[in-house]
């Protein structure tokens, strides 16, 4: 469902409008994927429910989900282009998705190290004592 936000802003989860070349490039500019390859990034597009934001037909953002549609979600590789930031796009992104009916009574899990206030706006609450991680054991495209 393709949804306007603004004037020429929109949300789609269209995974045929994606704009692989756009999303490696904000990727890359972020602390967390900044070493992750294309090929890594295309198939968790392939494996996920993915959020493009977009400037008429150029891409300016991006979110993935990965879930099981039944009990939880993974919130992940949110984005907005730098020059978008400041205008509330990336809170439109998050609103988007946590109201999606596919997703919005689930119980949903992300990690950020800097942009836990954006999250908590959509009820999201710090959890660091019962929160327990596996880093990924590959050196190759490792994620930060």
């Amino acid at each position: 469902m393709d949804r306007e936000m603004a004037q020429d802003i929109w949300i789609s989860e269209r995974k045929d409008l994606l704009q692989l070349d756009r999303i490696a490039s904000l990727l890359h500019g972020s602390y967390w994927a900044k070493n992750r390859p294309a090929d890594m990034i295309r198939s968790s597009i392939e494996n996920s429910i993915c959020f493009g934001l977009y400037d008429k037909e150029v891409q300016i953002g991006f979110a993935r989900v990965v879930t099981d549609l039944v009990t939880m979600y993974y919130l992940c590789d949110v984005i907005v282009d730098e020059a978008y930031r400041g205008r509330g796009l990336g809170k439109q992104l998050v609103a988007s998705i946590t109201s999606d009916s596919r997703l919005e009574h689930l119980h949903g899990i992300l990690v950020t190290e800097d942009a836990h206030g954006l999250y908590e706006k959509f009820g999201f609450v710090r959890d660091p004592d019962r929160t327990l991680r596996k880093k990924r054991t590959s050196t190759t495209g490792t994620d930060a």
